[in-house]
C-alpha cells in the first residue's frame, strides 16, 4: 500500500475527531488518535493548505475549515431533512407569517440548511449555509437541550470562551448550562437580541426514534412583535418540530 493510503485515513480520523470535539491543539489530536507528534502536524499542515482544516495561531488550536464545511453542506443539502423539513417549514411560515429556518448543530455552531418567508419578510443574518455560534441562535440551543450530558461537555469543555454579538446571552458554559435546562425544561428556545438586537427567535428541536435531536425549527419575528405573539409562535413551533420528529421516525 502506498504511503498515501494510511495518510488519507488518518487525515479523515483528524476530521472526524474536530467534528466531534471542535477546535483542539495538535498535541491532543496527536495523542487522542495515537499518532506520533510529527506527522501529526505535518498532516495538519497539508488539511490547513486546503482548507479541510483551520489553525488558530492565538489559541494554538487547529478545527474544522472552510472545505470540510462546504462537503458537510452539500451532503446535508441533499440529505432527507431537507427533503423532510421543507414542507414542514412552508407550513409553519405560512401559519405564523414569520420566517421560518431549518438548522443543524455542527460541533459549537448551528447551520442553517432550509429557509422559508412569508411574503413580508424581515432581513435577518442567517441564510442557507450560514454559521452562527450555537449557543446565541434559538435553534442551536433547542439542539444543545437535547444533548447527553457527555456529548454537551465534549463540545463545551470547562472555560471555554463563548463568543457574543450584541452584548446580550449567555457568558460562560455555567450560564449556558442553566439556560438550557430551562429550555429543556419548557420544551423550546427563545432569543432575543442575541444575534441581532431587533430580531427574537423561537426554536424547538426535531428528534429521531431513539430520541437524538436532528435538526430544530425555528421562527423569527422582529423584537417588538414578540411578546403579543410568543404563546402563538411557541405552540406553532412545538407542532411543526412534532411533525418532522414524526416523519423523521
Amino acid at each position: 500500500m502506498s504511503e498515501r493510503g494510511p495518510a488519507l485515513s488518518v487525515g479523515l480520523d483528524v476530521l472526524r475527531l474536530l467534528a466531534a470535539t471542535g477546535p483542539a491543539p495538535a498535541a491532543t489530536i496527536a495523542r487522542r488518535l495515537g499518532h506520533p507528534r510529527s506527522s501529526t502536524y505535518h498532516l495538519l499542515s497539508v488539511l490547513v493548505e486546503n482548507g479541510f482544516v483551520t489553525h488558530y495561531p492565538d489559541e494554538r488550536t487547529y478545527g474544522l475549515g472552510v472545505a470540510a464545511f462546504e462537503i458537510g453542506t452539500a451532503y446535508l443539502r441533499q440529505d432527507r431533512l431537507e427533503r423532510l423539513g421543507r414542507p414542514v417549514l412552508a407550513r409553519v411560515a405560512g401559519a405564523t407569517r414569520a420566517t421560518a429556518q431549518l438548522g443543524v448543530l455542527l460541533g459549537a455552531e448551528v447551520v442553517y440548511l432550509l429557509k422559508q418567508e412569508p411574503a413580508r419578510s424581515i432581513p435577518l443574518v442567517t441564510d442557507v449555509g450560514v454559521r452562527l455560534p450555537a449557543h446565541l441562535t434559538a435553534s442551536g440551543r433547542a439542539l444543545l437541550a437535547r444533548l447527553p450530558a457527555v456529548e454537551f461537555e465534549a463540545i463545551y469543555p470547562a472555560g471555554t470562551p463563548l463568543a457574543d454579538r450584541t452584548g446580550r446571552g449567555p457568558r460562560s458554559i455555567a450560564a449556558l448550562r442553566r439556560l438550557i435546562a430551562r429550555e429543556r425544561t419548557t420544551g423550546v428556545a427563545i432569543e432575543q437580541g442575541y444575534v441581532s438586537v431587533d430580531i427574537a427567535s423561537v426554536a424547538a428541536a426535531a428528534v429521531d426514534r431513539r430520541g437524538r435531536p436532528q435538526a430544530a425549527v425555528t421562527v423569527s419575528v422582529p423584537s417588538a412583535d414578540f411578546a403579543g405573539r410568543r404563546t402563538a409562535l411557541v405552540d406553532a413551533v412545538t407542532r411543526a418540530a412534532s411533525e418532522l420528529s414524526a416523519r423523521l421516525r
